[in-house]
């Protein structure tokens, strides 16, 4: 006596139904599970500081792993108003309207002062000078228009998975941005 086979061998339609959910539900985790590896692994974060947020509490300098901090002074120049008397420049009631050490705010000469014309005058960061300290963004942000503000110099940082000046930040100015658009510029608007 001879066995059938065409029992074992008969395809019916709850098998094929049965074998294309399966493979659709296979199909659509390895989607999902691509999408999520690629959101994870895609985009590299960077720290950056808000300008807004900041308060120039003085961290930056005191509080990053690196000897000298990440974080500089930048100057937005279409802001700037040029002035005579810049409140970032100079100590408050400075004795001269000079260049002069006694009268300057920054504790290492990283602003420099350059005749413009009557009465103007052009700052700039001398950012390897720079310590990252913000008394001239406070002075700058109190009595001028806020024209000078800090930023993590990316050539500079490390990008510590738990940045240290982040975690001491008073006013949770610290935030991680993404790589492509690592600056948060004062008075423009990024491109999301």
């Amino acid at each position: 006596m001879e066995k059938s086979d065409d029992k074992n061998t008969a395809v019916t339609r709850r098998d094929v139904l049965r074998d294309s959910v399966r493979g659709a539900c296979l199909l659509g985790a390895g989607v999902f599970g691509g999408l999520l590896a690629r959101k994870s692994a895609g985009e590299q974060m960077v720290w950056q500081i808000d300008p807004y947020k900041c308060i120039s509490c003085g961290h930056c300098a005191t509080y990053c792993v690196l000897q000298e901090s990440a974080v500089k002074c930048v100057h937005s120049y279409a802001m700037c108003g040029y002035c005579d008397l810049c409140t970032g420049f100079f100590e408050p009631e400075p004795i001269a309207l000079t260049t002069g050490a006694e009268n300057q705010l920054c504790p290492t000469g990283a602003i420099i002062r350059t005749f413009v014309e009557d009465p103007y005058f052009e700052f700039t960061i001398d950012e390897p000078l720079c310590i990252g300290c913000g008394k001239c963004v406070k002075g700058c942000n109190a009595f001028g228009n806020g024209s000078l503000f800090l930023q993590v110099r990316h050539d500079r940082c490390l990008n510590c998975n738990e940045c240290s000046i982040a975690q001491a930040c008073p006013s949770q100015a610290f935030r991680r941005v993404p790589a492509h658009q690592p600056y948060i510029l004062k008075g423009q608007e990024n491109n999301e």
